[in-house]
């Protein structure tokens, strides 16, 4: 294995292993209030949809981090890894703080989205609190780019796998009422979720301010710790269209979910089933992506623009090989899975329709992940919103509508446009980013 792949896997898989870790604490959450009912899982579905498209973004936000830090530690500017850390922190903070208080003060969208009303019923307080979990989660994640960009990747892993027994425990005694707590169902899996989020975002903190390896980056960090316009401008300069990109496709999946609950609770179950386990899945191809895009910047920092191609085309083959095992393994497995959440006969059988739409979409997931991630390491951010808006809201979501409801696929059809739509993002933006790295003028 050459030197490039083995440091494309190097930064990416301690990445990827956060990532999984992160959505392990959804899957747990949804296995266990599955294992009361298909309305509660039905409720987390409709909670994850309310929530995606403010989070994501949020998320994008955060993105704009780890490239400028891995440009800045590439060019050996160890005071601006610091200044860029900071003003990207408080940035992210700011905006998870609205968002919490947001959706806390609008919690009652629930009942206004034409879904059963049962459902509405079980997910009002969900909201509140998983819209709170939100603010620690969104801090976590900033102070994640930091270390990330660094190329100190395996910190926030270890702590995110950290977070899986502790959530899970938290799970237990809150869901179910053990050890003299009160048996708070869905609430509980929400308390469990924030509580645990505070404490690896505590130990995040710390690490940062007193581990020795980020020593020389906290060298006069008083002074680094001050917000500066030009600085903040550079972020929201990529953190924008970064969050409108994941605004974009988690709003594709989100409405999605939401119009797959105009089929009842038993196809709103089965679809958080299918997109759970695929999300989970994604976030291998989120770790390639973040790790495409610190090794780019990194790149473009120390001038060394030639290994830029190279990283790019061997990361998405990498995806490309990831997203075909993925393609295959849930083709296999499509009948088994759905039982880790639910037994209703119902659920089970549309559950295992939408896992093979699910595998195959892995594929042009995966390459159009990359791509952004390249893209955005290169500073490259508005065309390919503007792409990835058309491929979602123009292809995507008119396509699978008209399939789901004027051809009678129901929640499958939804699924078939998803593919779609990817397919056509996953080609443009591998033409975009082979074009922008051999005549970007930031390249020059």
């Amino acid at each position: 294995m050459e030197a490039s792949n083995k440091r494309i896997i190097k930064v990416s898989l301690p990445i990827i292993l956060g990532n999984l870790t992160q959505m392990m604490l959804g899957i747990i959450d949804s296995a266990m209030v599955g294992s009361i009912s298909a309305i509660l899982l039905a409720a987390s579905a409709l909670v994850n949809n309310i929530l995606a498209i403010p989070f994501i973004m949020g998320m994008g936000l955060t993105f704009a981090i780890s490239p400028l830090v891995a440009s800045a530690n590439g060019n050996k500017s160890y005071k601006s890894c610091a200044h860029i850390g900071f003003n990207g922190f408080v940035l992210v903070t700011i905006f998870a703080i609205l968002i919490a208080v947001g959706l806390d003060w609008g919690s009652s969208i629930v009942y206004h989205l034409d879904q059963d009303p049962e459902v509405a019923a079980a997910s009002e307080d969900y909201l509140v609190i998983m819209a709170w979990s939100s603010l620690p989660m969104l801090m976590f994640l900033a102070l994640k780019q930091i270390a990330d960009g660094l190329e100190f990747t395996r910190t926030a892993m270890m702590l995110s796998l950290l977070s899986i027994p502790i959530n899970t425990f938290l799970n237990y005694i809150f869901i179910f009422g053990k050890f003299g707590m009160p048996e708070y169902g869905l609430y509980g899996a929400g308390l469990g979720t924030l509580i645990s989020r505070i404490i690896i975002f505590i130990a995040l903190l710390w690490i940062l301010l007193k581990a020795p390896q980020f020593q020389k980056y906290r060298t006069d960090l008083s002074s680094s710790l001050t917000l500066e316009v030009s600085r903040l401008k550079e972020l929201l300069r990529i953190g924008i269209p970064s969050s409108l990109q994941y605004a974009m496709e988690s709003g594709a999946f989100a409405v999605s979910g939401i119009m797959i609950g105009w089929f009842g609770a038993v196809q709103q179950a089965a679809h958080q089933i299918a997109i759970g386990i695929a999300s989970l899945t994604f976030m291998v191809s989120m770790g390639l992506s973040a790790a495409g895009s610190i090794l780019v910047g990194n790149a473009l920092g120390r001038g060394k623009v030639n290994d830029v191609r190279t990283i790019g085309r061997k990361t998405l083959i990498m995806g490309l090989i990831y997203g075909v095992i993925c393609a295959v393994f849930f083709a296999l497995t499509k009948d088994y899975m759905p039982y880790l959440f639910n037994s209703e006969a119902e659920v089970v059988a549309w559950a295992s329709v939408l896992l093979v739409l699910a595998g195959v979409f892995q594929i042009p997931d995966a390459i159009q992940a990359i791509d952004i991630g390249l893209l955005r390491g290169l500073h490259d951010v508005r065309i390919p919103t503007i792409w990835i808006s058309l491929a979602y809201w123009v292809v995507g979501i008119p396509f699978g509508y008209y399939l789901a409801f004027y051809q009678g696929m129901e929640s499958s059809g939804i699924w078939y446009g998803l593919v779609i739509g990817l397919t056509v993002l996953s080609v443009t933006l591998t033409v975009r980013f082979f074009k922008v790295s051999r005549h970007s003028p930031i390249m020059e």
